[in-house]
């Protein structure tokens, strides 16, 4: 937004940045199955960046617990953020997945691609794989997705193309979420932790 103004003889130009949220203020279709994705976490990397939903503007900030701010137990494999203008309604069962109820954000996405993202970045993404994912009772949706713009995007549409080209990926996603969500509760819990594989539609 530009705005011009005359002072002193001379024109002046401000420049006016608009504060938009992450969350709330971006778009989520962009047609032809595509989407809008804001990365909150960059790949190899380890501090737990995220909305702050409760926010004016949702700026995206490093979670903390009991006043410490949490880390990953190591770096994760991927870029990691969320869909904008989506909300995983903690008021609604979910009869697909065992009536769970949602856990009140936005849903996850893990982006495969080969580039780093950076905080804050906006990417035009393809969706693959959902996973449901039932934490204390709640359910937590993670988007398994590719940026349009990497180039093994037009070899996977599915499951089982991601299970080809990124063969060690499910694994590496099972083991990292056990090892951080044993380290945010009981061990019991994490370990009991129950996942559902379906494909995008």
């Amino acid at each position: 937004m530009r705005r011009r103004v005359r002072c002193c003889r001379e024109v002046v130009v401000l420049i006016l940045l608009e504060e938009v949220s992450p969350w709330h203020g971006i778009p989520l279709h962009l047609g032809d199955g595509a989407f809008n994705y804001v990365v909150e976490i960059p790949k190899e990397s380890s501090a737990k960046m995220e909305v702050a939903t409760d926010e004016q503007f949702t700026p995206i900030k490093q979670d903390t617990k009991k006043g410490k701010l949490r880390y990953y137990l190591y770096n994760i494999n991927w870029n990691y953020g969320l869909l904008p203008q989506t909300w995983e309604d903690p008021s609604l069962a979910n009869a697909e997945v065992e009536g769970a109820f949602g856990d009140n954000d936005p849903v996850d996405v893990v982006e495969i691609g080969e580039r780093r993202g950076k905080i804050g970045e906006i990417l035009k993404i393809k969706p693959l794989v959902a996973l449901a994912m039932i934490d204390e009772g709640e359910l937590d949706w993670k988007i398994v997705a590719i940026s349009l713009d990497d180039p093994r995007a037009s070899l996977v549409n599915d499951i089982d193309d991601v299970e080809k080209h990124f063969p060690h990926l499910d694994t590496a996603y099972v083991e990292q979420q056990d090892a951080s969500l044993a380290r945010m509760m009981p061990r019991n819990v994490a370990t009991d932790q129950q996942i559902y594989v379906r494909y995008w539609i």
